[in-house]
């Protein structure tokens, strides 16, 4: 039993209630016979009155501390909520600090809708020979286009839809120079060496610096070059193939659609000379581009059992006419041949795309000489 300040064991208690009994105080030195001892249990109701005058003396006490604990939360909870309010009127009723502007801007931000980004023109306009030349071509399709301004000049059904092969390879070169820079490293996967012809003969898991992959592609026009660009900018075929037609919506090529990063599929992959001649375009924009479309033949350099490639430029405007200096021919059986070309003099640049020509060397030759006699 645990004892308290001021408290008496029950012992004593016990003893002085025993010497009460008897009529007297408690003297041990006394001989006599004592009567029989009083049971400790009449001590019961004494103990428990004496606990009850505490609890009710120590609640008594503690009282007013639990009154002063609960109007003191109740006060500061109705503080907290009338506090913001005053903060907000104050905030409006001047110029509001540097934190609050840049709170009310992120959350004005976070509340409005974003604006879709319009998509480029990249080319416009009616075509300003029209009418006054006439030009035969064989080509069921054709356009001939500025390239500094982007004005047509000259156009044959210029948004009609035809497959349009390996010219599919301009925004797979446009994109892949985002993503991959020429001095990277790849492991080719086993994917790209079951790709349909044409192909160089890439093999699975060599590792090929990336500069003669787009060589490769651009020149020769391989396309299991082109699967490995793509999967190494994208990580797969089918991440790239939606990063070709999200970029073909951004620079406006409304009737365009790819179905394969080398045009080697025909099904779903169309375009039109117009939105050719828009993304070569802007491809002649990067100059790393303009340098491989202009190479006529490169000598390569490769891992043993090849040890050496050479890549001939499969556009032989390149080599026919004066002031050539791109970009890639195309052919399929149902595309028929194909070539977006450009071509530079005296400081004016022309690109001129035909589609599913039966002379795409001559076709071109007239465009261009068109625009160029007409500068």
């Amino acid at each position: 039993m645990l004892l308290e300040e001021g408290e008496e064991p029950l012992s004593d208690l016990g003893r002085r209630a025993h010497a009460a009994i008897v009529g007297g105080p408690l003297d041990p030195s006394r001989s006599s016979t004592y009567p029989p001892a009083v049971s400790l249990d009449v001590l019961v109701p004494a103990a428990s009155s004496r606990r009850r005058r505490r609890y009710r003396y120590r609640l008594r006490r503690l009282t007013p501390v639990a009154i002063l604990v609960v109007v003191a939360f109740a006060g500061g909870a109705w503080v907290g909520a009338h506090r913001t309010p005053t903060i907000i009127q104050a905030a409006g009723s001047g110029a509001p600090p540097a934190a609050q502007r840049a709170h009310a801007s992120r959350s004005a931000s976070q509340r409005t809708p974003a604006v879709p980004i319009a998509p480029l023109s990249l080319v416009h306009g009616r075509p300003t020979l029209a009418g006054r030349v006439h030009v035969g071509l064989s080509a069921v399709a054709a356009i001939l286009v500025d390239a500094k301004t982007g004005q047509v000049l000259w156009a044959k059904h210029p948004h009609q839809r035809h497959p349009i092969a390996s010219t599919t390879k301009i925004m797979t070169a446009l994109l892949a120079l985002k993503k991959v820079r020429p001095g990277d490293v790849i492991t080719v996967d086993p994917a790209v060496t079951r790709v349909p012809l044409v192909r160089e003969g890439l093999r699975a898991g060599e590792h090929v610096q990336a500069w003669k992959l787009f060589y490769a592609m651009l020149l020769y026009s391989g396309n299991d070059d082109a699967l490995q660009l793509a999967i190494a900018s994208a990580g797969s075929k089918a991440a790239f193939l939606r990063q070709m037609n999200a970029e073909a919506k951004h620079l406006g090529m409304r009737d365009t659609h790819y179905t394969s990063p080398s045009g080697v599929i025909d099904k779903g992959n169309y375009s039109t000379v117009w939105d050719l001649a828009a993304v070569t375009r802007m491809a002649l924009r990067n100059p790393t581009f303009r340098k491989i479309v202009h190479t006529k033949v490169i000598h390569v350099r490769w891992s043993a059992p090849t040890y050496a490639k050479i890549y001939v430029n499969n556009n032989s405007l390149l080599r026919m006419y004066p002031g050539a200096d791109g970009v890639k021919t195309g052919y399929t059986h149902k595309a028929g041949w194909c070539l977006v070309s450009s071509a530079t003099r005296h400081g004016r640049t022309l690109i001129a795309v035909v589609l599913h020509s039966n002379d795409i060397y001559g076709d071109t030759t007239k465009l261009l000489n068109l625009g160029f006699r007409d500068s």
